[in-house]
């Protein structure tokens, strides 16, 4: 039911990127049965396609009983040697994503970095 839908999107992590470099990434929005939704950021260096990065969160989301959409796609640079995040670009097949709430969603897990975005780019 409605209970375990939100335990189930609770325990979504908000984040998940590869530790360095340059790299697609999805903002997906995840729903429960009758549950709030959440936002969360996935980013990775293995995806040639944001499709890739967006299926493979489907399934493993599926598993747990949540659905979720692509709310559209960008680029990360991730540099921690510096501590710094850039987001930037944008998805063929998605669109572009807003990178002011993906940002945001970064600085929560990244608080002592500094968290770049930018609109340009692809």
């Amino acid at each position: 039911g409605a209970v375990m839908a939100a335990e189930a999107l609770s325990r979504v992590p908000a984040v998940q990127i590869d530790g360095d470099g340059v790299f697609k990434y999805v903002l997906v929005r995840v729903r429960g049965a009758g549950a709030s939704a959440k936002d969360v950021v996935r980013g990775h260096g293995w995806a040639e396609y944001h499709a890739d990065l967006f299926e493979r969160t489907a399934e493993e989301l599926a598993r747990h009983g949540l659905s979720c959409e692509c709310l559209g796609g960008g680029r990360l640079s991730h540099r921690p040697e510096e501590k710094k995040i850039h987001v930037y670009g944008y998805s063929v097949g998605f669109g572009r994503a807003d990178h002011a709430v993906t940002t945001e969603k970064l600085k929560a897990e990244y608080p002592d970095y500094e968290i770049t975005w930018a609109d340009e780019g692809y």
